[in-house]
């Protein structure tokens, strides 16, 4: 590890003093009385935001993970205060709302901070008030009375606006915040805050950008080749001309243990040249925890993108008898899990896992994961903080904010399953994950460690941890739902000129800002090729065009006489029979062959013929090898005992070939071209271009060239112009779709909203325009509150099996014909959305049906997690996702209906048990 700078000589009181002084110059009243807060100086760009703050302006701030850039937002939180307004505080995540939550409640007070995520409602009328974005946007269409005196909106981890899923949320919030409130957005590092602040300030006027990329903590990578631990980069010289390069000795371990192993897979089969590969195993993780122990590099965050990963990693370290705490310590854990899981069943903690997971915890080993009990997760992130645990295995979820930082972070593949491939980490996920190794305050320096495999190499690792290009997308687009809310708020031409004030656009825009550009020099361009082509007899322009007429239409029929060629060429294919002597007309496997099995059915793209050529050799052939039509130029008889895999039959019967059909018996014919004259459209432009002025011009060959040049360039022109017509207004011209089937479906009527469009105003859902169609077309009326439970998960849930999976169970009775029908609308709604050329729906998943049922109905956990083979985490969180969309449809449903009715009881049954408890109070 490369040493550190020597540090200076220490500053004597005075120099300090006038060192501080010259540090909060510049600093209003609010943030000196804020700094007395903590017990530690204040970062510069730290300082720089909050003066900014009290200066009257939004700022946005991109700083590394744990960095400190919710300082900044609590300095909005205390200005807030100060002035008597309200500051909202909003988070990506619940379990980031909590963990706020819990941290403002310890510096202001329980009466004075309020929450709103899905699950709990605390206080929301307080002057601090943290949430989820979601209930932010949903109160900003709602025109909720709490918006009143509110001051300042922070928008932690507003990264997060590029998610594909939820990320259009953040751009609503930016645009329709009331003017007179200020946005604190904080960032992770991104490489274009630059023009993600520009947007701000275009869409919330005056904002201050600021950006720091320097780690509090500095960071040192790392490659862990077996259970040896090496730097991944060394220094060279001295002084300036210092720099870091690939550690030489890595790069050889590396090439060596490849080699090695290698060797070993030939060792163990005794046959080296036939050996079959071994699968390459990596370290044990316990003895990679041990090695990290020995180093001094504990506590560890250790990345594992699966979550059976990583329960099977806790396995293997406590059947590896790895211990990690004192006996003190392990007492001190025991004391806290049994506190905080004092309030769950005991029934249900034996479901759980409960004894293997205190088990663990009391070792100092802990997973976590989305399939965990939310408490057992906060447990987890409690004790870490704690310093308790001191190894976690975890997936990337726990890199999204949560207040969890390590010394060292481990990470065991360098590629992940995102739902539909492998893919490699981005540079922009890999700053994320080992934005959590060093403890500010605590470590001195954070660890990177990777771990090696014969797919991990030592230089591409060095290029994804130097590398600093990770740009902020926007994933926004418009919804359903969303239309129906701002054209009731605004209207429909204010609604679409807002939504050109997305961020989408905006980046939209600049793409078309280069491409336009292009396209002038382009025009420039063509207007000198066009004169230089002129002739002094006339417009050769036009004549160039004669001339490009002509020949696109000799392609064209030479395009049209090999297609008819190829489908000659299938079709004689298909009468081929064994013993048939063809002529394989070109390529590598061109000459005599005999037919030994006509392959019909075998490709979808025609027979497939089994052939054996003169040479002895057999082979498959296809369509492709036929540019036209084959005739059997003769026959001989394969015998019935033929085997292909007998090399001795093979030469036997390529010899008869061979003898049987001598050369000048070889078919040789060709499908006689239809000369291009006998084409009436040519003729007409050949005579035409011979009666043109400038036919006879002794220069026309050198006109042409600059014509041809001219046409070249007009056609990449004209593609130049699409793309900037594609791209010019995208998002306006989405919402005009999404208007239109709304409009065909009776949601609006013009530019107003029916009565039916404000109930679907109410659906905050993927599939909220199913959601509405279903509670219109009243597919749920008849249906009791376990039945009604049932379906609507269908509209929430999302399976993590694979498509081809066999069909979940669903309730029978109604509930069956129910869920009919939802799949029945679905496919209408999906006609629609292809008449307006929009995809929004996916087709309702079934799969959470029947546990959702049995849940409603009042069954054991035990057995609904069996019967739904599911983890308590999913099934939680599935359930909760539930109960936010029964409300909502509860509250779209008409007053003192059925349908409100048994929504809101099929709520009360299941928010029950491990659903309904919550560690906040």
């Amino acid at each position: 590890m490369s040493t550190p700078d020597t540090q200076s000589a220490e500053p004597s009181p005075a120099e300090r003093y006038r060192a501080y002084r010259a540090r909060t110059a510049g600093n209003g009243p609010a943030l000196l009385d804020f700094q007395t807060l903590y017990d530690f100086e204040l970062d510069g760009f730290q300082i720089e935001a909050c003066r900014a703050l009290e200066g009257g302006s939004g700022v946005l701030v991109a700083a590394p993970t744990g960095s400190g850039k919710t300082l900044v937002g609590e300095f909005a939180v205390h200005l807030a205060l100060l002035g008597g307004g309200k500051c909202f505080y909003t988070t990506p995540i619940k379990a980031l709302s909590n963990q706020k939550y819990a941290d403002l409640v310890r510096r202001y007070g329980p009466e004075k901070v309020g929450l709103l995520t899905g699950d709990n409602s605390v206080n929301g009328d307080a002057p601090i008030v943290v949430m989820t974005t979601e209930v932010l946007r949903n109160m900003l269409y709602a025109g909720s009375q709490t918006l009143a005196g509110l001051a300042f909106v922070v928008m932690d981890e507003v990264h997060y606006l590029a998610d594909r899923f939820r990320g259009a949320v953040w751009e609503e919030v930016i645009i329709h915040v009331p003017e007179s409130v200020r946005i604190v957005a904080l960032s992770a590092t991104v490489s274009n805050a630059e023009e993600f602040g520009e947007w701000l300030q275009e869409v919330r006027g005056d904002t201050a950008v600021i950006v720091d990329e320097v780690r509090p903590v500095p960071l040192f990578q790392h490659m862990m080749v077996g259970t040896r631990l090496y730097d991944l980069f060394v220094e060279q010289g001295r002084g300036e001309g210092r720099k870091a390069r690939l550690n030489p000795q890595l790069t050889r371990m590396a090439v060596e243990e490849v080699r090695r192993n290698k060797v070993n897979q030939g060792r163990r089969t005794g046959r080296r040249r036939q050996a079959r590969p071994q699968r390459y195993r990596p370290p044990l993780r316990a003895d990679v925890i041990e090695r990290l122990e020995r180093a001094g590099l504990l506590p560890a965050i250790t990345f594992i993108f699966s979550r059976n990963g990583c329960d099977a990693a806790v396995l293997q370290c406590l059947h590896a008898g790895l211990r990690l705490t004192s006996r003190e310590e392990s007492e001190e854990i025991r004391a806290h899990v049994e506190l905080r899981t004092a309030d769950l069943d005991p029934a249900d903690l034996h479901v759980l896992g409960y004894h293997d997971f205190l088990s663990a915890l009391e070792r100092g080993i802990a997973a976590h994961h989305a399939g965990m009990l939310p408490t057992f997760k906060e447990i987890v992130e409690e004790l870490f903080t704690r310093g308790l645990i001191k190894a976690v295995f975890a997936t990337e979820t726990l890199a999204l904010g949560i207040n969890m930082p390590a010394r060292t972070v481990v990470i065991e593949k360098l590629d992940k399953w995102n739902g539909e491939a492998h893919v490699d980490l981005t540079p922009g996920e890999y700053t994320q994950l080992t934005g959590r190794a060093g403890r500010r305050g605590i470590d001195v320096e954070g660890h990177a460690v990777v771990i090696w495999g014969p797919s991990v190499e030592p230089a591409s690792l060095a290029g994804l941890a130097g590398a600093r290009t990770y740009p902020l997308n926007s994933s926004f687009r418009p919804s359903y739902n969303m239309a129906v809310n701002l054209v009731g708020a605004v209207g429909f031409e204010r609604a679409r000129n807002l939504l050109e004030q997305s961020f989408a656009q905006f980046q939209a825009d600049r793409a078309v800002v280069g491409l336009a550009r292009q396209v002038r020099k382009n025009e420039e361009a063509l207007a000198g090729y066009a004169e230089a082509a002129t002739c002094h007899l006339g417009d050769f322009m036009e004549y160039a065009a004669l001339r490009r007429r002509l020949s696109d239409r000799e392609a064209e029929l030479a395009r049209e006489r090999s297609q008819s060629r190829r489908a000659e060429a299938a079709r004689s294919l298909e009468h081929l029979r064994p013993g048939d002597v063809i002529l394989v007309p070109s390529g590598r496997r061109s000459g005599l062959a005999v037919v030994l099995d006509p392959g019909l059915g075998r490709r979808s793209d025609g027979a497939a013929p089994l052939v054996l050529t003169a040479g002895a050799s057999v082979q498959r052939l296809s369509i492709h090898d036929f540019p036209r039509p084959v005739e059997p130029v003769d026959r001989i008889r394969v015998p019935k005992s033929f085997s292909p895999r007998n090399p001795q039959m093979r030469r036997d019967l390529a010899s008869t070939l061979r003898n049987k059909v001598s050369d000048d018996t070889r078919d040789r014919r060709r499908v006689r071209d239809t000369p291009a004259g006998d084409d009436a459209e040519i003729a007409r432009l050949r005579a035409e271009l011979r009666a043109h002025p400038v036919h006879g011009c002794d220069q026309r060959e050198d006109h042409a060239r600059w014509a041809e040049r001219y046409f070249r360039l007009e056609r990449d022109t004209e593609l130049l112009r699409r793309r900037v017509e594609g791209r010019s207004q995208v998002i306006a011209r989405t919402f005009d779709r999404v208007c239109g089937v709304l409009q065909q479906l009776g949601y609006l009527d013009g530019e107003d909203v029916t009565d039916e469009g404000r109930r679907l105003g109410r659906i905050y859902n993927e599939l909220d325009l199913l959601t509405a169609e279903s509670l219109r077309e009243g597919l749920w009326e008849k249906l009791d509150h376990a039945e009604l439970a049932a379906c609507v998960s269908a509209l929430v849930y999302e399976s993590r099996q694979p498509d081809d999976a066999s069909a979940p169970r669903v309730p029978g009775g109604a509930a069956q014909d129910a869920l009919a029908g939802m799949i029945r609308l679905w496919g209408e709604l999906d006609a629609v959305e292809k008449d307006n050329q929009v995809s929004f729906l996916r087709e309702p998943d079934l799969g959470f049906a029947w546990t959702a049922y049995r849940w409603a109905k009042g069954d054991e956990l035990d057995e609904v997690l069996l019967d739904g083979d599911m983890t308590a985490g999913d099934f939680v969180r599935a359930v909760k996702q539930l109960l936010d969309l029964l409300g909502q449809v509860a509250d779209a449903a008409e007053p003192n209906s059925h349908i409100r009715k048994t929504a809101r009881r099929a709520m009360d049954a299941m928010r029950r048990g491990v659903v309904a408890y919550t560690s906040v109070t």
